[in-house]
């Protein structure tokens, strides 16, 4: 009997010296990833040209491909490996050198041109083609404006995404 409690004691003094915080901290690698800087966005530069350019909004694998092809970088370099004209090349590629069928802007409605808008132009430039349609009542503009699905899905069950809030548990106080 003596033996069991002097045992339990002994358990029960290793489990306090675990909990007392007499821990060891074991040192991790930092993991630091550099980033380069193109066309307004971090890119990491571990990852090939080819690869990183897709990270931009608005930059396709086709569109990466067609720098690449048309700057003449090969696709596999990585890009902490490029020097300071290519990433300058890069930053002022001329998109009007694309084809008008890669281009994401088709005949813009304001000028009629063809255009390859980026990151946040982008983003301006969608929401105020929606407010355009709104404004002039369109099917699409409505459809927008009540919160419906504007491309000719079905409306009875699969559109409804993050709109209602179903049935909520009370508290228990109450």
């Amino acid at each position: 009997m003596k033996e069991e409690k002097s045992e339990k004691k002994e358990e029960i003094k290793k489990k306090e010296n675990k909990d007392s915080g007499e821990k060891k901290f074991e040192k991790k690698e930092a993991m630091t990833e550099m980033l380069i800087r193109i066309k307004d966005t971090d890119l990491p530069a571990e990852k090939s040209i080819y690869v990183a350019l897709t990270r931009i909004k608005g930059i396709s694998w086709g569109i990466s491909n067609a720098m690449c092809l048309l700057l003449k970088i090969d696709k596999k370099t990585k890009i902490k490996e490029l020097n300071k004209d290519q990433i300058d090349k890069i930053n002022h590629f001329d998109f009007s050198k694309l084809k008008p069928f890669m281009m994401n802007r088709r005949k813009d409605y304001e000028d009629g041109e063809d255009k390859h808008l980026l990151t946040s132009d982008l983003d301006l430039q969608k929401e105020l083609d929606i407010k355009r349609l709104k404004k002039i009542r369109s099917y699409r503009g409505l459809r927008h404006a009540l919160g419906q699905p504007v491309r000719g899905q079905r409306t009875k069950s699969h559109f409804r995404k993050n709109k209602t809030v179903g049935v909520q548990k009370r508290k228990a106080g109450k």
